[in-house]
């Protein structure tokens, strides 16, 4: 009798416990902007996302790694990107000469949010653009079940066959008819079908949702693409100084904010550039009329790419309240990186970085984002997206950077519907979600010897916190790099801007990095880029870090 009783409390503690855990669920975008969602002042129709900010928690200072796949991985890993193998960009293993950073692949080293949680008891589920490494495949690195794509940063949203359902022996619960695809409704389709899934379960679950759009190409469907014309009809320099006011109206901005001039285009080729390198990006009645009604269709498409992400959570947040879920669901939305200008004001066609852009006129212009095409939106819209941020995605200045970040958690989170000001990163989220989940991140997982985290948990913000304590965040990609120590960050671009300068800004008094005080404070300045290499090292960013040499082969001297 007695072990009955011990068994029955056994079970009923265990179901307690598993009731306790919140589903967790992230959605990633790819490329959009620090102002595109309406939350954050954009025109673009997101009343899901601005439902989730209302309701939940809006950081200001949310940085990420500058690029997609980095980001990914720091996002996945709680790591820093370079010791998550992905220093720089997927691809071929480069680490024989630069270090084990430079895999192009998620390492061994480290664990991701699917395998921590399913070590936890959460059920796994991935949807959308792994680029991670197609070689480490998402039911290898802890996901249940997965639907999307694994290779490349992009793929035809329009092509059904770019896409799959993982594990390979999985029959698809949802069929399409080629004519009838688009890759961003897909994904929605089946983190919903996931959802409802996991609901018919008893344990917890975690879905990543990670969206292409509005990653080039720009695809979207024509009718929703229509709707925006006549908006981006106005041109960028009137829609950038909109945004800003509703930025100031809704307490985002506050006195240290400044409205900036439009960004430089980064130093390039001429072609691939459109004849502006290194110059400041025209005003939008500088642009002959032909060329500006393209650049409408683009950034229409964009637009929409956005819209239809948002619809997407408005159907899952639909789905979570049919099953009386969405009170216990950790929601966390956010960007890879800011918006991308490759590679200059008028954007390109085709392959990328040959110089082709393709003015449509007449009839071609409703073509625009339909299948069969690839164009990319380019740096002067770009700007409006970033908006009142400095520069790009591919480089560590805010505009490039920093994300907007929304966390909704109605049973979870204390005093929402506020703004959260202090710096955090995408390598927060793996000790946060740990966190709340009640999952232990590992010291050693499949026979390898686990990295420590990097991040800091966000739980005491979701308890009612304003800030964390004071660290240091560093940044490296390509060369573009960065270092955040409180209020003082110092950043230098690549040599496709400012021949690569070190700049300082303190973004307590300046938040659009507007005022360099490098001559100002150089004894900080010199501490600064003083520990930013001692990281550098320490994380094996080349060429600070050098891999030994093989046994019997000396260096070669240069």
């Amino acid at each position: 009798v007695k072990f009955h009783i011990f068994l029955s409390a056994l079970l009923t503690w265990a179901t307690l416990s598993l009731e306790a855990k919140p589903n967790v669920i992230v959605i990633l975008v790819d490329d959009m902007g620090y102002s595109d969602a309406g939350a954050f002042g954009g025109e673009v129709r997101t009343p899901n996302v601005d439902r989730l900010a209302k309701g939940g928690l809006r950081f200001t200072q949310n940085y990420n790694s500058a690029r997609c796949c980095p980001s990914r991985a720091s996002l996945l890993t709680g790591l820093y990107s370079h010791q998550a193998g992905i220093a720089n960009f997927t691809g071929g293993d480069r680490s024989a000469k630069k270090g084990p950073a430079y895999r192009g692949r998620l390492s061994k080293q480290c664990v991701t949010l699917a395998e921590a949680l399913k070590a936890a008891g959460y059920n796994t589920y991935g949807v959308g653009k792994w680029h991670v490494g197609h070689q480490e495949s998402p039911e290898t690195r802890g996901f249940d079940e997965y639907y999307g794509y694994t290779r490349g940063y992009s793929a035809n949203q329009w092509d059904l066959n770019s896409y799959r359902r993982l594990p390979a022996d999985r029959k698809p619960e949802i069929e399409y008819k080629p004519e009838n695809f688009y890759a961003t409704d897909a994904f929605s389709d089946y983190a919903v079908e996931f959802v409802k899934q996991a609901q018919g379960k008893k344990e917890p679950f975690f879905l990543y949702l990670a969206h292409s759009s509005p990653h080039f190409p720009l695809q979207a469907p024509a009718k929703t693409r229509d709707t925006y014309l006549e908006i981006y009809r106005r041109g960028w320099d009137v829609l950038r100084k909109e945004r800003y006011e509703r930025q100031k109206k809704s307490g985002l901005v506050t006195k240290s904010w400044q409205f900036t001039e439009l960004s430089d285009v980064p130093t390039d080729r001429e072609d691939i550039a459109n004849g502006f390198p290194g110059k400041q990006n025209p005003a939008w009645k500088e642009v002959a009329a032909d060329r500006r009604e393209d650049l409408v269709y683009r950034m229409a498409t964009f637009a929409a790419m956005v819209d239809h992400v948002d619809q997407g959570i408005g159907r899952i947040l639909r789905q979570l309240e049919k099953g009386d879920d969405l009170g216990d669901t950790l929601i966390l939305f956010t960007s890879d990186n800011g918006a991308c200008y490759e590679w200059g004001p008028f954007g390109f066609d085709g392959r990328s970085r040959t110089g082709k852009t393709t003015l449509h006129k007449g009839n071609d212009l409703k073509k625009v984002g339909g299948p069969g095409t690839h164009h990319s939106v380019g740096s002067a819209w770009s700007c409006l997206s970033n908006t009142p941020m400095r520069m790009y995605k591919h480089f560590n200045f805010e505009g490039g950077q920093c994300s907007p970040m929304v966390a909704h958690w109605p049973k979870g989170i204390k005093n929402p519907d506020r703004w959260v000001r202090t710096p955090i990163h995408l390598i927060d989220l793996m000790p946060t979600i740990c966190s709340v989940a009640g999952a232990e991140y590992p010291e050693t997982f499949a026979g390898n010897k686990i990295q420590p985290v990097e991040g800091t948990s966000l739980q005491s913000i979701f308890d009612g916190g304003a800030a964390l304590p004071e660290r240091v965040l560093c940044f490296d990609h390509f060369g573009s790099s960065a270092i955040r120590r409180g209020d003082w960050k110092l950043v230098r671009s690549n040599s496709r801007y400012n021949n690569g300068a070190w700049e300082l800004y303190n973004i307590a008094q300046d938040r659009c990095e507007t005022n360099d005080l490098m001559k100002s404070f150089p004894d900080k300045a010199k501490k600064l880029q003083k520990e930013w290499t001692d990281w550098a090292v320490r994380v094996k960013v080349s060429p600070y870090f050098k891999p030994a040499s093989p046994k019997g082969k000396a260096p070669k001297k240069k």
